[in-house]
């Protein structure tokens, strides 16, 4: 079940409230002895959380499936660069990282009850009535599987948002009266406090004069499935250009960008279009930014982290089309 990203908290009845976790989103499915953790992208996860595995085998119910969010605790918050650090090739360092950094898995949806029972077609507040029974009778003494809180007060719903940048990453808003829509945007939104999107790179231009990378070239996919150019981020420091430079060439493969492509005449450059270099599309990046206009971020951006856990296929327009709100009222509460 995807999410709209929105400007502002959604208001009314039909609403519950939900922090928005700074994770690896996953499904985890357990059939007796066999647990499958999926990503976002239907990605294998297991053999990175060996120790989520094992949490839920020890849950007391047979079967089941649950929606949630894969973190790792540092301190009173939570590290995103140690969970990406778990996506590690090496079983032996996978094991000692279960060991040195444990993950937890925050949940907050029931999609098969401790029966076998679907609960996709039923809505959210009877899924949410379900889930808690769940977890009071079945996850007590499981410490790396915990249960989300949850609201219906607007109130509530604001007092998490202010915790955004500790360890929050923002506010889930769903709909109480709607199933389990996967793969759907139109039952959940979220709020962050700053503007993001999760974009392919496509190409890349080396700094002038110097093999090393002097700004990224960004894409999202449009409504035709095709690799729309829609801007860049630079700004990385002396050593993070050539470390990218080694990252990228082995990449490079033609076209790029299979829609909208950058290049041609500039008025900044004297007329003169710069060489850029095609990527296969494989590698995604988060990026923040102001303002998204005429197909295109309005500024440069700035790289926030990797998502190796982001199928580049879900690197949608669908991320930058956010719903008109009054961030001033945000800014108040």
């Amino acid at each position: 079940m995807e999410a709209e990203s929105v400007r502002e908290i959604p208001r009314g009845n039909e609403w519950q409230y939900e922090p928005k976790w700074d994770g690896f989103r996953c499904l985890a499915f357990r059939d007796g002895a066999n647990v499958e953790l999926q990503s976002k992208s239907c990605q294998p996860l297991a053999r990175y959380f060996p120790e989520l595995v094992e949490a839920v085998l020890s849950v007391r119910a047979p079967r089941f499936v649950l929606d949630g969010e894969i973190v790792v605790p540092s301190g009173t918050t939570f590290s995103f660069d140690d969970l990406l650090a778990r996506l590690h090739p090496a079983a032996s360092r996978v094991k000692k990282l279960a060991a040195q950094t444990p993950a937890l898995f925050i949940v907050f949806d029931l999609l098969v009850d401790g029966r076998g029972g679907s609960l996709v077609e039923i809505p959210l507040s009877e899924r949410r009535k379900r889930l808690e029974k769940f977890a009071s009778t079945a996850l007590g003494g499981t410490d790396s599987i915990r249960l989300s809180p949850a609201t219906s007060e607007l109130a509530g719903a604001e007092k998490w948002l202010g915790s955004v940048g500790s360890i929050l990453d923002g506010i889930i808003a769903k709909r109480l009266d709607f199933s389990y829509r996967s793969g759907d945007r139109t039952g959940m939104q979220k709020v962050k406090t700053h503007r993001s999107a999760d974009c392919v790179l496509g190409g890349f231009r080396y700094a002038t004069g110097k093999k090393v990378v002097g700004s990224l070239l960004l894409g999202l996919y449009n409504k035709r499935g095709k690799l729309d150019h829609v801007g860049f981020s630079s700004g990385f420091k002396a050593v993070e250009r050539a470390a990218l430079a080694r990252k990228l060439e082995p990449l490079i493969q033609s076209p790029g960008f299979t829609g909208s492509a950058p290049g041609g005449p500039s008025r900044w450059n004297g007329g003169e279009a710069k060489e850029w270099h095609p990527l296969a599309p494989e590698l995604v990046v988060e990026v923040s930014y102001d303002h998204f206009t005429g197909g295109r971020f309005r500024h440069g951006t700035k790289v926030l982290r990797w998502r190796p856990d982001k199928d580049p296929s879900q690197c949608t327009m669908d991320q930058v089309k956010q719903k008109r709100g009054n961030l001033l009222k945000l800014l108040r509460s």
